[in-house]
């Protein structure tokens, strides 16, 4: 369905309940014709979330052509299996494609033909070697790690955008092909283009990726300026 407002498309973009960086990021990255309308889900239970397939159908109500999930599992053993399972019920469940933004991260990764990564994360070290282990297993050989320790789940929301520069400058110093940032409530879209510039290495931001992959999904190719080397290219 189109309106006025979204001639082009509507998407639906879910969250978890306690993110507040999702919803103004995503809005940065709008084509013109676009809106985005927002549902949140809570996290929980062995299949990510219990209610993300009840709240996923109220959205249907304002015909999205497809539904982007602002999640990233990767902090949890098998993580990223679990969310790809649960994307799929919700496909089911709506019969519109859905996208996650830990899958979208790998396919941007893919994207730029980057191998050899580094990761830049909310978490602390022993989270970190989660990630390290789903990014592995994904297929990528992890080269550097680290992340801004952030003491809770909603404190990646406040993380300072100086704290966050910081981790990406020391993973540059990595031999990487590119750099990958997982955990959607960290703030990095308004900087990949800013970061690229200084670091001279394509990043791979987990709120870029799944809005550039969804808008790729229903046939909107619009490179878009000001947000990296993924939209601008790819």
């Amino acid at each position: 369905m189109a309106d006025t407002l979204a001639p082009r498309a509507i998407i639906g973009v879910m969250t978890p309940a306690m993110n507040t960086v999702v919803q103004p990021e995503l809005e940065l990255l709008r084509p013109d014709g676009v809106t985005n309308q927002m549902q949140r889900f809570r996290l929980g239970g062995d299949k990510v979330s219990e209610d993300i397939v009840e709240e996923a159908q109220k959205l249907m109500d304002c015909g999205p052509a497809a539904l982007a999930i602002g999640l990233t599992t990767d902090a949890g053993p098998g993580g990223v299996t679990k969310l790809a399972a649960r994307c799929e019920e919700v496909a089911a469940a709506t019969g519109i494609p859905v996208l996650n933004a830990s899958q979208a991260d790998h396919e941007g990764l893919k994207a730029f033909g980057a191998r050899r990564i580094a990761i830049v994360t909310p978490f602390n070290a022993e989270v970190d070697q989660v990630v390290k282990a789903n990014a592995e297993e994904a297929g990528f050989e992890v080269v550097a790690i680290k992340g801004t320790e952030a003491p809770s789940l909603p404190a990646i929301c406040e993380t300072p955008i100086a704290d966050i520069k910081r981790v990406f400058h020391s993973m540059a110093q990595s031999e990487c092909d590119a750099i990958l940032q997982v955990g959607t409530a960290l703030p990095v879209v308004a900087i990949i283009e800013e970061l690229e510039a200084e670091l001279s290495k394509p990043i791979v931001a987990c709120n870029a990726a799944v809005y550039w992959q969804t808008l790729r999904a229903i046939g909107i190719s619009d490179q878009l300026q000001g947000f990296g080397r993924l939209f601008s290219e790819h």
